[in-house]
């Protein structure tokens, strides 16, 4: 999974690093950041989507994964 962060779009309620601090951290006005690339572990992925979905402001996209290449014959 692979995720894009729109910080002009938060506005700082911090639930994303609530759950999931392994991913989002927050600053010191409590805006959010990506730790990271945005590519999340599989161990981690339950609590981004929680974030996702509690994100007020939608500022967390997910980016679709890339389509593996089909070999032609």
């Amino acid at each position: 999974m692979k995720i894009k962060l729109d910080r002009t779009l938060c506005d700082g309620f911090g639930l994303c690093a609530a759950h999931a601090p392994e991913t989002f951290s927050l600053d010191e006005w409590g805006y959010v950041s990506l730790a990271g690339t945005g590519e999340v572990a599989p161990e981690d992925e339950e609590g981004v989507r929680r974030a996702l979905l509690d994100c007020p402001v939608h500022a967390i996209l997910t980016l679709p994964s890339p389509q593996p290449a089909i070999a032609s014959s």
